[in-house]
């Protein structure tokens, strides 16, 4: 990729939208400090709207001077706009929905309403000095044509960027594509993709959107929002790292440990499958995978566990065979006896389905002094 991309976290915006989520202004202190200190460029550091006790989190993130821009995001209204002024921060991104169905539902308005308040409001926010964004809500389900119009709209009124969001997650990975790479061939300014994962798709189609032209992608940590929750931006950053070689500035070795302190913040628990940051993502167990590992890591690890700060575990389990027991039990100071190979996994396999978990190599090692006792007693009654 030769062009700059930029991820731009809204863990503390839109992830705190999830059920339940609710971080103290301690909390999202420190994780702007750790977002900023593992590359992120911007974050969405929440909604002025919301009152004093979100304003005064947000003045005390301002007060960080951190390396970052910070964004409040807004609605497409005075009062909006207005609590972000007091807030302190220099960039808003103004919402709006783009989809009739929202617009009428919601709003009560049709485009041309839209296009006014767009540009009015756009206009007021660039003469404050604000660095402008504007948010097109329910994007994938709009009329294309007034996509284009709002853009248009924006840019002429100030905008330095629109931000794209598939709201309700009814995007593929292919239609996100020929929506963004269309627009993007028509803007000014800057375009964003923020995604949401109710199919699933949410980092799939990010990169598409990525692909098409997009040079903003909006991510939070561990994918946390609102529903099935958003693009994960542990994700997003280590796929375009691997994939595409693109360089978006984040250092991914600082992203397990962001995604614990998101975890631990959020009272959440994340899943041992989890890509990049779950406990077991770079475990083997399987007999035929771990003799390969052994041999070269590529035959069974297309990503490298030390790119993102991680270690590569073998495991012991139903599935194993004689050479990952014999790994194991040689770091705990054991040697397998040939003889006693078959032996030993068969006890293994019994052990595993008994408990339905791994096997400990303190459990490993005592099954196999076990075996190796026992065959001792069987060799001195046959003399």
């Amino acid at each position: 990729m030769n062009r700059d991309v930029f991820l731009n976290d809204t863990t503390m915006r839109d992830g705190e939208q999830a059920p339940g989520v609710s971080f103290t202004i301690a909390e999202k202190l420190e994780l702007a400090e750790s977002l900023a200190a593992a590359g992120i460029p911007e974050i969405e550091i929440g909604t002025p709207s919301m009152g004093g006790d979100e304003i005064e989190t947000i003045r005390a993130a301002v007060a960080r001077s951190l390396p970052v821009r910070l964004t409040a995001w807004c609605r497409m209204t005075s009062r909006d706009l207005e609590a972000a002024i007091e807030s302190g921060v220099t960039a808003v991104n103004l919402s709006l929905p783009a989809s009739d169905i929202q617009l009428a539902a919601k709003l009560g308005l049709d485009q041309g309403a839209a296009l006014q308040i767009i540009a009015q409001m756009v206009g007021r926010a660039a003469a404050h000095g604000f660095f402008v964004a504007v948010g097109c809500e329910d994007a994938s389900r709009a009329d294309r044509d007034h996509l284009a119009r709002v853009i248009e709209t924006a840019a002429r009124a100030g905008a330095k960027r629109v931000r794209l969001a598939d709201t309700v997650g009814v995007l593929d990975p292919f239609s996100t594509f020929e929506i963004v790479a269309q627009l993007a061939a028509l803007s000014p300014i800057d375009l964003e993709f923020h995604a949401h994962n109710d199919l699933g798709l949410a980092v799939a189609n990010t990169l598409a959107a990525i692909r098409a032209g997009a040079r903003h992608a909006s991510v939070t940590v561990l994918g946390l929002g609102e529903r099935a929750g958003n693009a994960a931006l542990e994700e997003v950053a280590t796929a375009m790292a691997v994939l595409d070689g693109a360089d978006t500035g984040i250092e991914l070795t600082a992203l397990p440990d962001l995604a614990a302190q998101v975890a631990w913040a959020a009272c959440r628990q994340t899943a041992a499958m989890k890509p990049i940051v779950g406990a077991d993502v770079f475990s083997h167990e399987s007999g035929i995978h771990v003799a390969g590992l052994l041999k070269d890591p590529r035959t069974y690890q297309g990503l490298d566990p030390a790119l993102v700060g991680r270690c590569r575990r073998i495991v012991i389990g139903k599935h194993s065979g004689a050479t990952a027991i014999a790994y194991v039990l040689g770091d705990s100071g054991r040697d397998l006896d040939p003889d006693l190979a078959a032996a030993m996994v068969a006890r293994v396999r019994r052990k595993a389905t008994e408990i339905k978990s791994t096997v400990t190599a303190t459990q490993l090692v005592e099954l196999y002094d076990t075996l190796r006792s026992e065959a001792a007693g069987r060799d001195l009654g046959k003399e």
